[in-house]
């Protein structure tokens, strides 16, 4: 017999879902901004002269990106939720996955974050900073002040692009029990039975949330005038 398809079902879970989804968001955001700040950091102290910042820098981009995901997270989960806790203050009551998701998706991106920016950063023409220079800044100056507004606007497609990976990569937090939108959405679905239609819904949902943010890309590419592959990761 023929499996038929209760599509009615999804209007009830949505309360559930949308908890999931809450989750799912501020996974996103959270590791945007602090992969992105400190992934900026990152990159200033991998191109500064002190040899000690530079290797560390060197170091801790080329650890993130060598190690997958999953592997980041589960060894937050299992191996440092003391540590966080101890380092944090954080109460009894707190939520350790959350933490740990949150905590793990930030360092992560950090390291993509930063070769980004490093990229942006090389594209700008090498008399820009010597101009700073000529005006009496400093070189820290002239790379926050000169440098870095070019580089960011060079790569501001590229940052967007990896924050649409970002956000397909937090349903990974299954493997630590995180009820994201995608987790939820598969438990509710095994819960009533209705597997198939909330997996399909699921999908549904990040296919239409990717291709927008998709489209948003494509056009600033064209705006900017900046080609996806002009620059070397």
């Amino acid at each position: 017999m023929a499996y038929r398809f209760h599509w009615s079902v999804i209007p009830k879970d949505l309360p559930e879902l949308s908890r999931g989804l809450h989750i799912t968001l501020e996974i996103t955001v959270v590791a945007l901004i602090a992969g992105f700040c400190l992934g900026v950091l990152l990159t200033l102290c991998r191109l500064s002269r002190s040899r000690p910042l530079a290797a560390f820098a060197r170091a801790y981009v080329t650890a993130f990106r060598a190690v997958p995901l999953l592997v980041v997270l589960l060894g937050f989960f299992l191996v440092a939720p003391q540590l966080l806790q101890a380092l944090l203050h954080l109460p009894a009551s707190t939520d350790i996955r959350r933490v740990s998701a949150l905590i793990a998706f930030s360092l992560f991106e950090a390291a993509y974050y930063a070769e980004i920016i490093r990229a942006g950063i090389n594209s700008v023409p090498a008399g820009q900073n010597q101009a700073a220079l000529a005006l009496g800044m400093t070189p820290l100056q002239g790379m926050l002040r000169i440098v870095l507004p070019q580089a960011l606007r060079a790569v501001v497609p590229l940052l967007l692009t990896q924050a649409i990976i970002l956000f397909q990569d937090t349903s990974l937090v299954y493997v630590i029990g995180l009820g994201d939108f995608f987790t939820i959405a598969s438990n509710v679905g095994a819960r009533d039975g209705t597997t198939v239609e909330l997996i399909l819904f699921a999908g549904a949902c990040y296919f239409v949330a990717c291709t927008v943010m998709s489209a948003v890309v494509q056009r600033l590419h064209r705006r900017l005038g900046v080609a996806a592959d002009s620059m070397t990761l």
